[in-house]
This record gives structure tokens, sequence and C-alpha cells, in this order.
């Protein structure tokens, strides 16, 4: 288990409108985001992504994954809560031939995924994945686990290392300083858990994940 940022080669966005977010939240508004529905990928800014849509940013993230984990022709990747699946689908270009799938609780975003993907995504929970034990060679699960609580995100953990022990990556939100993470503390809409990194890791040691992961840091 080790920390490593296979997100690098992702653009920085820019900066994220911290006051603005915290002055709109309400109750109401992470009600709604909690569906993950259209509003939280699709609506204003202030219920999530405020447009989620393919830009292609994920394709040299999809070639860094598949060289990570060596993966070739017939491999079985997972994507736990994929979305509309667009690292799915940059990772079947990366490496023809690769068997990827994702899994994702929004019905919504299933239904408005990326054609190249039909058929490949199945709607689901990140604790109780429909596959036998071992039957990836990687699994992946980025931003999604710090939605559930505590007990739950170790569930989950246990799912991902069931499926490809030590094959695993994870990102999560977490913060370094107490500046960051007031400012997350601002920022979250959706996140049930989350604690600074070493509180993850031990976490992650808790639940016997022995995979490799790193964090999303708002700063």
């Amino acid at each position: 288990m080790a920390e490593l940022d296979l997100l690098r080669s992702l653009p920085k966005g820019g900066k994220r409108n911290v006051k603005a977010r915290a002055t709109d939240k309400s109750d109401e508004i992470i009600r709604i985001s909690k569906e993950y529905g259209e509003l939280y990928f699709d609506g204003p800014r202030e219920y999530g992504y405020g447009g989620y849509r393919y830009d292609g940013r994920w394709q040299p993230v999809a070639r860094d994954i598949v060289d990570h984990f060596g993966l070739r022709p017939g491999s079985r990747i997972l994507d736990v809560g994929c979305a509309k699946g667009f690292l799915v689908k940059d990772l079947l270009a990366a490496c023809p031939g690769l068997e990827a799938f994702g899994i994702d609780i929004s019905e919504y975003a299933l239904m408005n995924c990326e054609p190249e993907v039909i058929g490949r995504l199945h709607l689901g929970t990140a604790e109780k994945l429909p596959f036998p034990d071992g039957s990836f060679d990687a699994v992946i699960c980025l931003n999604t686990l710090h939605n559930l609580p505590r007990e739950r995100c170790i569930v989950a953990l246990r799912e991902v290392e069931r499926l490809a022990p030590g094959k695993g990556f994870i990102t999560v939100d977490s913060y370094r300083t107490e500046e960051q993470r007031a400012l997350f503390v601002e920022w979250v809409l959706t996140a049930e858990f989350h604690d600074f990194t070493d509180g993850w890791v031990s976490l992650f040691d808790e639940a016997g994940y022995t995979g490799d992961y790193n964090w999303t840091i708002i700063e």
C-alpha cells in the first residue's frame, strides 16, 4: 500500500469559488446533491458539477493506469463510482481489447453515459460489488468512497480488495492542515466521512486494504 498520484495528468481547473459555495449551500441543496441525479451532474454549479461533459481529460490518466497495472488485452478493470463512464471509455481506447467496466449508484449518470460504454456500466453500490472474488486485474475508485459514512467506507474498501487484492487505486477527499480542512468543509456537498490523510491511512489499514491511494485536497 503506497501513496501514488495516478491523476497527475489531469488538467488543473480554475480556482474553486469556495466562498460562493459556502454562501449558497443549504440543507435542501445538499439533500438534492446526494440524490446524484440530473441537478448534481448537469444542473447549476451549486448542486455539484455544473455540467458533467466528456472533454478527453481522462485520456492521459487512462494511459497511466494501464501502464501502472500492466494491463493488456483481456485484462479486466473496474471503475467504482464511474458516473457517465468517461474514464471507462478512455481505458478502452488506451488499451484495445481491455475489458473495462464501471459501477455507479446514479441511474441518471448511467442513462446518460458515453455510447462506447453502453453495456459495460452497472447500477450498484460500492458496498456490494456484484462480481466474484479476484475477478479483476485492477479496481479503481476515484473521489467516491468519502460519500459513505466511515463504517460503510470500510465495507467498500474490503469489496475493492476482494475483487483485486493489492491491485486497487483509491482517491478520497482529505486535507493536511486545519486551513485545508476549513476550506473543504465550506466546499463539500456530498461527503459523509472525511479526515486528515493520516486518519485515512489508518482506515485503510483497518479495512485490510493493500492497494494504492491518493488525495483530493482543496487549496
